[in-house]
């Protein structure tokens, strides 16, 4: 025993005395983390080398249960708040480290954690689990995530490996701020493998708090320190910092003492309170980037016939800091009467205030089934108001079955043979919670671009093909195709094989290239698809086709590569009007009165006509191409952010139309056609 005392203390003096080092001294965490290995008591120096072997073996995607069991001896053994304390100094350490490394060495963009620093981390992140959760600031390991997943020019991600188990570990914690940062992370983070472990994510989570899925990211939706709904103001010495959420707009703004709104940051603000501004400067980038995703998730709650008793959702909707910003502007229904929200209380459409019941269930206005008059109600009070919905509600575009789709009884062919842009369709589809792969020149076979919809038990399918030469102008250098070409829409039951589409143009077939016996695979009548569900799929469709087809495009007027598409973009620039473009005939009916260029429009079959002093213009409401006089000659435009109208121009009700903005910039620009200075307009004018 005495033998052993004395080795001990050799030790310790040897290691005081030499250049102790547990991890390989590369990059500033591990340089830190050795000087505090060094500075522990012997004895719990020890404890840690032990826990931080242990945290090196585990190579899987996640811990085993034996794994986790010696880890929380070890930690109990250290003690678990002694433990929280160190990992969190370590991954603050990691992350501001590595960044300022990387900072040093921006010509080299591999500069990232090394393979034996990710492997020590990643085990502490599992063994987070393991310590009090509601200790643990879901912040920390946020930050491992963010960085981990950032992406480096040309390189990728920084550790995909570190990223999910950051991941992993916040589903861990069971606590609604850890569900907010996986929230924060949703909207961050865009890589499909990172998606899917961030929803897996949210559904351990929703286990750990007993939850439901949906509840669960309900809850976490974060304030980013909004104090009431869309405002945040906090005081910076003798001024006043103000982030305020106006639709899609946010704003940071400061103030004097007198309450002046200045054009800039104050002087004082920038040198006394760096960390402030620079809070308040990330907040403001978060609600940007959050903002659309929760408008996004919000307008995917027709399809789910989710309720609310009134009193969750006035916490989670209404009076949420941030969510209220959007939840306020639409109408909902308090046991089946529709209200709309106005200085604190709801009201019908009449303007009859209503009374509240605690016992009320609360669910989100739909049109579908409400009377023509109702409607034109609801429209008229929105207008009155001046309010501007976040998507489109109360002008929410409905779609029937056709008798052509009654005839073809499984599938629709309403929006077959269009040519769309892929990259933009892709996008558009990860948007509205479609499921969709790119198509490459490699692959014989893809799925379908399809929409899980648990609520109803169905799968929509939206078959698109690749388009073009493989070797030619259609692809680019990574293989992938330019354009696809759209088919049919159908439903399958949820339990169905997943179908794929022969890329040489064959019929879909399932996984398996061989039907089941029972029919399993036969598509859903449409007549049996409710009329709601149909409704929205067919919405999704129209605005995938409306937004990336090459007909929007008014450079393609040659037809595309070697005038191809020439036929397809003319019957699509300027053909008949698809239920988005009938409804922003609609909306324009009643906007073009108030307009101050009123004496100059109209509408007229597909048309917005305006006069201008050079010429009488043809505006098409469905692609925002311009035919003019005399002999419909075509005039290019193209529209570029700036062209779009601000609500600050003119009044729009509803956000996220943008053809509806170019098509009233446009209209402004050739009302006034004598005052047009851009060369290449006049040249064409």
């Amino acid at each position: 025993m005495e033998a052993m005392r004395k080795h001990e203390s050799a030790m310790k003096e040897l290691t005081e005395k030499s250049d102790y080092h547990f991890f390989l001294p590369r990059g500033t965490w591990a340089k830190s983390a050795n000087q505090d290995l060094k500075n522990m008591p012997y004895q719990e120096r020890i404890l840690w080398e032990t826990l931080l072997r242990h945290c090196e073996k585990p190579t899987g995607s996640k811990p085993s249960e034996k794994w986790l069991t010696q880890a929380a001896e070890l930690l109990e053994k250290i003690g678990n708040d002694n433990a929280l304390d160190i990992f969190l100094k370590w991954f603050s350490q990691a992350v501001t480290g590595e960044l300022a490394a990387h900072a040093e060495h921006a010509q080299d963009k591999t500069v990232s954690l090394n393979s034996q620093s990710m492997s020590y981390i990643k085990g502490m992140l599992w063994m987070i689990q393991c310590l009090d959760h509601a200790n643990v600031p879901g912040e920390s390991i946020y930050e491992i995530a963010r960085y981990s997943f950032h992406k480096v020019p040309g390189v990728g991600p920084r550790s995909p490996m570190l990223g999910n188990a950051a991941v992993y570990a916040l589903s861990t914690v069971g606590t609604v701020e850890a569900v907010g940062q996986l929230a924060r992370l949703k909207v961050r983070v865009k890589s499909r493998s990172a998606q899917n472990e961030i929803e897996k994510a949210f559904i351990k989570s929703a286990e750990e708090l007993g939850m439901t899925r949906d509840d669960v990211e309900e809850l976490g939706v974060p304030t980013y320190g909004l104090q009431t709904v869309g405002l945040l103001e906090e005081q910076l010495g003798d001024y006043t910092a103000r982030i305020e959420v106006d639709g899609l707009e946010v704003t940071l703004t400061f103030s004097d003492e007198k309450g002046k709104v200045l054009k800039s940051v104050p002087a004082r603000v920038k040198s006394d309170h760096k960390e402030e501004l620079k809070e308040l400067r990330q907040s403001l980038k978060d609600i940007k980037g959050m903002l659309p995703a929760q408008r996004e998730r919000v307008d995917a709650l027709f399809m789910q016939q989710k309720s609310w008793p009134i009193k969750v959702w006035r916490e989670r909707y209404l009076d949420h800091p941030l969510v209220g910003t959007i939840a306020r502007r639409l109408i909902w229904c308090v046991d089946g009467t529709a209200v709309f929200f106005e200085e604190g209380e709801l009201f019908t459409v009449t303007g009859d205030q209503l009374e509240q019941v605690e016992t009320a269930e609360v669910t989100l206005w739909h049109p579908i089934n409400e009377s023509v008059d109702t409607i034109l109600a609801w429209r008229d009070r929105l207008e009155e108001l001046e309010i501007t919905q976040p998507f489109n509600q109360v002008y929410r575009e409905v779609y029937p079955l056709t008798p052509a789709e009654r005839d073809t009884r499984t599938y629709s062919n309403r929006f077959a043979a269009h040519i769309l842009r892929q990259h933009q369709f892709h996008a558009l589809c990860a948007t509205r919670g479609w499921k969709n792969v790119l198509r490459l020149i490699y692959d014989n076979y893809y799925p379908p671009a399809e929409k899980v919809i648990p609520r109803w038990g169905l799968r929509a399918e939206f078959s698109i093909e690749s388009i073009g030469d493989p070797q030619g102008p259609d692809t680019n250098e990574t293989g992938t195709f330019m354009r696809v070409v759209t088919d049919r829409v159908q439903f399958y039951r949820i339990e169905s094989t997943q179908n794929l589409v022969d890329s040489n143009g064959g019929e879909p077939t399932d996984a398996t290239a061989n039907r089941e016996a029972n029919n399993i695979n036969e598509p859903v009548p449409l007549e049996e698809i409710p009329e709601l569900v149909f409704s929205e799929i067919m919405r999704d469709v129209d605005l995938f086709v409306g937004v990336a087809s090459v007909g929007n495009d008014p450079t393609w007027q040659d037809g595309g590569p070697e005038g191809r598409y020439r036929d397809y973009w003319e019957n699509y620039a300027f053909g008949e009007l698809q239920e988005s473009a009938r409804t922003r005939k609609e909306v324009l009916a009643r906007m073009i009165p108030r307009l101050k260029i009123a004496s100059q429009c109209c509408l007229e079959d597909k048309f917005l006509i305006v006069e201008g002093a050079r010429h009488v213009y043809k505006i098409h409401l469905g692609s925002g191409n311009i035919l003019m006089s005399p002999n419909d000659k075509y005039l290019c435009i193209v529209p570029d952010a700036g062209s779009r109208m601000s609500q600050d121009s003119v009044y729009l009700p509803f956000e996220g139309d943008r053809t509806l903005s170019i098509i009233l910039s446009k209209a402004f620009l050739l009302a006034a056609d004598d005052k047009i200075k851009d060369k290449t307009i006049l040249r064409q004018l």
